[in-house]
């Protein structure tokens, strides 16, 4: 049965975490927006610390419990969504994806400096013509003696201009089905014939969006990750598993902006009366936390289930869902709450609407969940009545 208590070890964690924060992300966040990139060495202070997602076992890597992960996203959104989201990008995709799908010689190669932080991973999937069709994208990887030759763009990678390795997918045998085109390959960004050019965006700052072209890029065999022809299951597995990090990397975006919002309703006098004292905002107040925590226990219950062994792919949909669609509701209403001060690049509130609508992107739009709940409602009812 499922205990709503969070246990006392995460607890502890969670104060390690911020005591942690305070020292080495919130002095240092204006340099980094101001330079755009969060700095390497983050990464391998947050692996001294075990807090990248995963630790090495005596032949490959072993994950740490979901709801451990999603405290660290929580907590770190709470003070700044992009460098979440950069966290999140090694952790929770390219790491997952060697974890889910790379063979023990590629973990036992490349898991150990993964996880101390030293080693980064993304993942490069999205590309201009397509985002959420993941079956439509035209990258290609041609097979050769001893590997493959990878030709294309990846359009919108995180970390792209900072990791070292890529989680890539690509066209493998052109003349399959949609489910069988794809293949997955774990490609060094130092190779030749890679380029890269960082984008220019408003959103998750400090971390970078950057565009990956493979011209002829070299991929050993044993770079392939997972089984030829099965790269659309296994890029949408890793998606699967990331929503629950990017929900409570959404539930903290919603969480931050709220916090600074009470705080300023207390303070803040309008017409000779604090601004928590009229009954509108009051009501504004409740409402808003009543939706945090309906999505907080949402997400509980994805990281439950995950931790669990169950299918959880209608739980982390439902998380994701339900977090974002509240992220929006409450960055807007605290920005509002700040009125004019909060159109103010530098203000602390300004960046949480727009952190929030790029939380509705990651892992999947809101069309998408919607969909993948429609089809698990559908199943679930299905085999209900059979």
């Amino acid at each position: 049965m499922m205990d709503f208590e969070v246990p006392g070890r995460i607890l502890q964690d969670r104060d390690k975490l911020r005591a942690f924060f305070g020292d080495q992300v919130t002095p240092h966040l204006a340099t980094w927006y101001r330079e755009g990139a969060v700095p390497s060495s983050l990464f391998s202070a947050f692996g001294d610390e075990g807090w990248l997602g995963f630790e090495m076992g005596q032949s490959s890597l072993e994950k740490h419990p979901a709801l451990k992960g999603s405290l660290v996203a929580e907590e770190l959104a709470k003070i700044s969504p992009g460098v979440a989201v950069s966290v999140l990008a090694h952790v929770d995709l390219g790491l997952t994806g060697l974890w889910l799908f790379g063979s023990p010689e590629l973990q036992q190669k490349y898991g150990p400096s993964a996880v101390a932080g030293e080693t980064l991973l993304c993942l490069g999937n999205s590309e201009s013509g397509a985002g959420s069709d993941v079956a439509g994208i035209s990258t290609r990887a041609e097979k050769v003696d001893g590997g493959w030759y990878l030709e294309g763009t990846k359009a919108y990678v995180t970390n792209g201009l900072i990791s070292d390795f890529a989680v890539v997918t690509a066209v493998s045998d052109p003349n399959g089905d949609r489910s069988s085109r794809l293949s997955m390959f774990l490609v060094d960004l130092g190779a030749k014939g890679v380029s890269r050019r960082k984008l220019h965006k408003q959103v998750w700052i400090p971390s970078d969006l950057t565009r990956i072209q493979f011209d002829r890029v070299f991929v050993p065999d044993d770079h392939l990750v997972g089984e030829r022809g099965k790269g659309l299951q296994q890029v949408l597995r890793i998606f699967t598993y990331s929503r629950v990090p990017i929900s409570a990397l959404t539930l903290g975006t919603a969480l931050g902006a709220f916090e600074m919002a009470v705080e300023h309703a207390r303070k803040r006098e309008v017409f000779s009366r604090k601004l928590a004292d009229y009954q509108a905002k009051a009501f504004e107040i409740a409402d808003f936390y009543a939706k945090i925590e309906a999505a907080r226990l949402l997400l509980h219950r994805a990281c439950w289930r995950l931790d669990q062994g169950d299918d959880f792919r209608l739980d982390s949909s439902l998380a994701k869902y339900f977090a974002v669609k509240t992220a929006r509701e409450v960055t807007q209403w605290a920005a509002d709450l700040f009125g004019a001060a909060s159109v103010i690049y530098e203000h602390p509130i300004h960046k949480f609407p727009m952190d929030a609508w790029a939380s509705s992107l990651g892992e999947g739009t809101q069309d998408v969940q919607k969909l993948v709940i429609f089809r698990e409602v559908m199943r679930n009812t299905q085999a209900q009545t059979t």
